[in-house]
This record gives structure tokens, sequence and C-alpha cells, in this order.
């Protein structure tokens, strides 16, 4: 199981163009990478589905802790096919997450700069935001986790990107989901009773 060292950051219009001109000169462009996620947030894990509508494929990840619980994310994932999406959404659901489950669509372009993958995307929920990645093997030692966090942070303030903190994270999806949590209730009380 790899894992990945992910840092996030959240901007503006004018950054993000910044950012993705200074990524088309100086950096390798990987193409577009649009998706459509169910997330299930869990206690202490976050499951996905992930309909990868550029690219034609799909997948489930099962990531070993939540956004704002550190940099490191071990991952589990396998491929399904694009038609099994909605299928596998049913199951989880059956399984009674469907509390947890956030759906969002994310645009999104990926380039690597300096050895760090680089995802530029725009959603609902988070705007204009970055996520900048190192993937390590999952027996990497404590010190090349510490490698990847600063080689991220370097490569990030190369750019002009001030990178959002743990506990910045923490509170931003704390508050994301409370405010699912009070819409999904105000859905509730006005449905019709059958």
């Amino acid at each position: 199981m790899p894992i990945e060292i992910e840092m996030r950051a959240r901007f503006g219009k004018e950054t993000r163009d910044q950012l993705v001109d200074r990524l088309n000169t100086d950096g390798e462009d990987l193409g577009p990478d649009d998706k459509h996620i169910y997330f299930y947030v869990l206690p202490d894990q976050l499951l996905k589905v992930t309909d990868n509508t550029a690219a034609g494929t799909a997948k489930i990840t099962l990531k070993g802790s939540k956004i704002g619980q550190g940099a490191a994310f071990a991952e589990n994932e396998f491929a399904i096919a694009p038609t099994d999406v909605r299928a596998a959404v049913k199951v989880f659901n059956a399984l009674g997450f469907e509390g947890a489950m956030h759906e969002a669509s994310n645009l999104r372009h990926n380039f690597r700069f300096d050895g760090v993958e680089i995802a530029v995307k725009w959603s609902e929920a988070w705007g204009y935001h970055a996520e900048f990645e190192v993937l390590l093997d999952d027996d990497a030692p404590d010190a090349a986790r510490a490698e990847a966090a600063a080689k991220i942070t370097d490569v990030a303030n190369e750019l002009g990107v001030t990178l959002m903190t743990e506990q910045e994270l923490a509170e931003f999806t704390a508050a994301f989901e409370a405010a699912e949590k009070e819409r999904k209730e105000r859905e509730r009380q006005a449905a019709p009773i059958r």
C-alpha cells in the first residue's frame, strides 16, 4: 500500500492563473483529470468512489486517515468499471455510510514540478485549490516522509503558493462537514412524508 505525502492550498483565481502559467512554462503537463467523486467521511478514514470522467476510468479508494490528520495518507485502491460507480455507491450507502457521503465534481489539471505532482483544481466546496503530492513506498522511513514534506513545501514556496496547515485543513473540513449535515437535515425535513 503506497503512502501519499499530500499537502493542500486554497487561493483565488488570480493565484490559480499565475500558478498554471508557471506550471505550463516550467513544469510537466500531465493533462486534464476531471473527476466526479463520492466521499464517505468516516471517523478516522476517507472512503472514495471516483469516476474519472477525463480518463474514462473509475476506482474505490480507502485513505488511512482524513484531511487535517497529517500529510501522510496510506491508500488502498482498486479499479472498477466506470459503469459500476453507481453500484459501488449503492453498496456503501446500503452498508450505512450514506449519512457520511458527500458528492463533488472536481475540475482538475495535473502537472509535475521538480518531482512533485500538483493537481490544480476547482470544486464548489473548495473553490480554487491545489494538491501537492509525493508518492512513497509504504515502508518508507520517517526520514523519507519528512524529506517529501520538505520537498513539497519548497516547491510550493517556489511557486508562490501558501500551503494550508493541518489545523487549517481540519477546521475547513469540519466546517464543510457541519454545513453538509445541516443541509441534509433541511432537505430531510422538507421532503414530503410518504
